[in-house]
């Protein structure tokens, strides 16, 4: 038998990236994938190639409409994957402070949705993603960094408050994924070769090594309120 076989896994942004690689590993192992992002068409897409059992195409930051999502899932589901927010840079003396407090109450509060949307339905594990490129602050990073740094005691008590549902956090850092590669442009070979000569491992993180370990974080029951970093020994160096 796969390790999946029989139960539902969703994925909160899996039409892309990491999202997509775990929903393709997730299916792969035997489990029936649900799929969800802002875009229909990249759903549909995303849908064919991993034969999902079903899509949603809704905004995952909003309390609404992930409320909604969860209340209308029609049985009950053995695993979440959320992918949705990201990374907040800016230097102090040019951020817009309103919008830097929208993003912050966006990445922290997220997963207490996600986390009371999933009580009663959700009888597996629920896995949020993070990061640890600003683990110590640096110029640029001091709004990305405060929220780094506070991911892991937020899921480690809700790993206490909604057990026997089980909250991991995976933080990583360079992953080369299409959004990598929006961000960084004309510098993407630059940065790739970069992490080759730097990183310990001789080679970039790409979204298939998220979705192992994310899926091993699914099946092994003995995790949970635990942070496992996956970027390649960046830290290290």
């Amino acid at each position: 038998m796969s390790k999946l076989d029989g139960q539902t896994v969703v994925v909160l942004g899996g039409s892309a990236g990491m999202g997509l690689e775990t929903a393709r590993l997730a299916r792969a192992e035997g489990a029936d994938v649900v799929i969800t992002g802002r875009n229909a068409d990249r759903l549909r897409q995303a849908a064919a190639e991993v034969d999902a059992l079903s899509t949603a195409a809704f905004d995952a930051t909003d309390p609404v409409q992930l409320r909604g999502f969860f209340d209308g899932c029609p049985g009950p589901i053995d695993h979440v994957f959320v992918t949705a927010g990201g990374p907040y840079y800016g230097l102090l003396g040019d951020l817009d402070l309103e919008d830097a407090a929208r993003h912050i109450g966006l990445e922290l509060t997220l997963p207490l949705h996600v986390a009371r949307a999933a009580i009663g339905k959700v009888r597996g594990s629920l896995t949020f993603i993070g990061g640890t490129g600003a683990k110590r602050p640096g110029p640029g990073l001091i709004v990305t960094s405060a929220m780094t740094n506070a991911q892991p005691s937020l899921i480690a008590g809700l790993a206490i408050e909604i057990a026997p549902i089980r909250v991991n956090l995976v933080a990583a850092g360079f992953v080369d994924t299409p959004l990598s590669a929006r961000l960084l442009g004309d510098d993407l070979d630059a940065r790739r070769q970069q992490l080759r000569d730097s990183l310990p491992i001789g080679r970039v993180v790409g979204p298939e090594d998220i979705a192992a370990l994310v899926v091993h974080l699914m099946t092994n029951t003995a995790l949970t309120g635990a942070t496992y970093d996956i970027d390649g020994g960046e830290q290290l160096v």
